[in-house]
């Protein structure tokens, strides 16, 4: 009998130590970098202009690589300032809101109305949005942030309000269109391998992790998004050439023109997107609503090396 207990206990003790081992292994295998906790916000008072009625608004913006698409803008002398991103209390600290909203401006009697994607990425946009602007809303943002890592997944917490009712499009007119389609949230990691000729800015797509966020969700705590390098990013995200726009040496606002996958390249860049919305610009379902907080990169140790 007291053999039988001594065996039992061998065989336990070796079980969890074989645990242990084997969790440690896992843990020492994979390096995780946080990319943004939403702990540190800019703030910054603005005054609009009296013929839109005047009201004092507090434009949140993300520090260090993270911009939103708050805006301050500027037409014709009209200061008109647009918030669909702010902080917001998540136990001990803060998160980050991001809605989409269909706004009313009143002026000289005609109510304008303009749909804002709430949606937060690495990358910069200009202090004050103008009329060059207005029709081509990425036209004001140096999307994505140099970078030269290849992680193997993206790592976040993330929560989602999505509204089952039409998509609408409104681009700051005196009317609201119904568009075919519903809106979804969408979470995108892009990773860049950039050249310039000629003032044209080129790209190859290294890696890609895309993921829509369809229904109403609660918190969901540490959702991972592996990334997938190469052409096996094509059936998530398809390339772009007009879509997202960067500097070019000579100062110029110019498209990323992405012309092939090349998954074996180390990346230059990183495009990290989150969106309460997915359609285009000035479309999409006015109330949906996403969380999101503790963006992290996780690295797989053995695939650092592969990096050319």
């Amino acid at each position: 009998m007291n053999t039988n207990k001594i065996i039992a206990g061998t065989i336990a003790a070796f079980t969890i130590i074989t645990l242990l081992f084997i969790t440690c292994s896992v843990t020492a295998q994979e390096r995780v970098e946080v990319l943004s906790d939403f702990e540190s916000w800019k703030m910054k008072q603005i005054k609009e202009s009296s013929l839109i009625g005047g009201k004092t608004k507090t434009l949140y913006k993300l520090g260090g690589t993270w911009d939103c698409s708050n805006a301050h803008a500027k037409a014709m002398g009209v200061d008109k300032v647009s918030v669909s991103v702010r902080p917001e209390k998540r136990g001990e600290g803060t998160c980050c809101r991001m809605e989409s909203t269909l706004e009313t401006v009143s002026a000289i009697g005609i109510n304008f109305k303009a749909f804002a994607t709430g949606s937060i990425y690495t990358g910069k946009m200009i202090d004050v949005v103008g009329m060059k602007q207005s029709s081509d809303p990425n036209s004001a943002i140096d999307m994505g942030i140099p970078f030269s890592g290849r992680p193997s997944a993206l790592i976040l917490d993330y929560k989602a309000l999505i509204q089952n009712q039409q998509a609408v499009y409104a681009p700051a007119k005196t009317h609201v269109k119904n568009v075919d389609g519903r809106d979804a949230g969408q979470i995108t990691l892009i990773l860049q391998h950039r050249w310039e000729e000629n003032g044209h800015v080129y790209a190859y797509r290294v890696g890609t992790a895309v993921q829509y966020i369809n229904q109403t969700t609660d918190w969901q705590n540490d959702f991972r998004l592996p990334i997938v390098y190469g052409e096996e990013g094509k059936a998530s995200k398809e390339l772009s050439n007009n879509r997202h726009k960067t500097h070019n040496s000579k100062g110029q606002m110019v498209c990323i023109e992405e012309v092939d996958y090349r998954g074996d390249l180390a990346p230059t860049h990183i495009i990290v997107q989150i969106s309460a919305g997915s359609m285009a610009p000035f479309t999409g379902c006015p109330g949906n609503t996403m969380w999101v907080d503790n963006i992290r990169l996780a690295y797989d140790n053995t695939d650092l090396a592969h990096a050319k």
